[in-house]
């Protein structure tokens, strides 16, 4: 089963310095149908202009993870840490116990695009960390590459629950194939250009709840696509 929700049907709100499209409740956007998937909790695709950013505000139990997709992302926290996060890269701040961090587009005169998910955690409480990293696009080029998980997968960032993120930049016509467990979920987001998962046709904006489907061919469409894969537990 792929449940496709098209790009137009996400909770969107423009705030001026934010445009914000949500993918689940999230702030004040409340929909009791419509609350996560799986551990999945929030997925938002929000522009930043330039000089708006989130003040400093607090976080606890939760893996929060962001893919920049254009632009650059100031971040600043509780424990110290204070980096730019470029396009391509993906941080990961495991909240825990409990953290305060800030985030900021770092160009004043250029929009940011971001992706940002947050899953819960299996475990609560714990000590906040967090890490940040950037890969080869030559390695995401026609070929899934995994970089998050829950720390058994060489090379990727680590979160606190049984889950993988992959990045994927498709050519038209190209195939790529994702195999996972029985009594998982997935979950794709279709970040520019169009694809089809299993013959089902998702374009840019486009979001698939997946569920009962252990393999997932992803073929691109008729332009160069991006993806963003989860596999999540059930």
């Amino acid at each position: 089963m792929i449940n496709v929700i098209k790009s137009e049907e996400r909770h969107h709100q423009d705030m001026g310095w934010l445009d914000a499209r949500w993918h689940f409740s999230f702030s004040d956007y409340y929909d009791a149908n419509n609350m996560s998937w799986g551990p999945l909790r929030v997925f938002n695709d929000d522009v930043i202009r330039g000089g708006g950013g989130f003040g400093a505000h607090p976080h606890r139990d939760m893996e929060i993870i962001t893919y920049v997709i254009d632009g650059a992302l100031e971040h600043s926290d509780s424990m110290g840490h204070k980096e730019a996060l470029r396009a391509g890269e993906v941080q990961v701040m495991s909240a825990g116990k409990g953290v305060v961090h800030a985030e900021y587009n770092h160009a004043k005169d250029k929009d940011l695009r971001l992706t940002q998910l947050w899953i819960l955690p299996r475990n609560k409480g714990t000590k906040p960390r967090w890490e940040q990293k950037g890969w080869d696009p030559a390695l995401r080029h026609n070929q899934l590459l995994a970089v998050v998980s829950d720390g058994s997968t060489p090379g990727t960032l680590a979160i606190d629950q049984d889950a993988s993120i992959y990045v994927s930049t498709l050519d038209a016509g190209k195939e790529v194939v994702h195999e996972t467990k029985p009594g998982r979920k997935a979950y794709a987001f279709v970040i520019d250009g169009d694809l089809e998962i299993n013959g089902t046709a998702l374009s840019a904006g486009d979001q698939g709840r997946i569920a009962d489907e252990s393999r997932l061919t992803i073929r691109g469409g008729s332009s160069k696509a991006e993806l963003l894969l989860l596999d999540l537990p059930a």
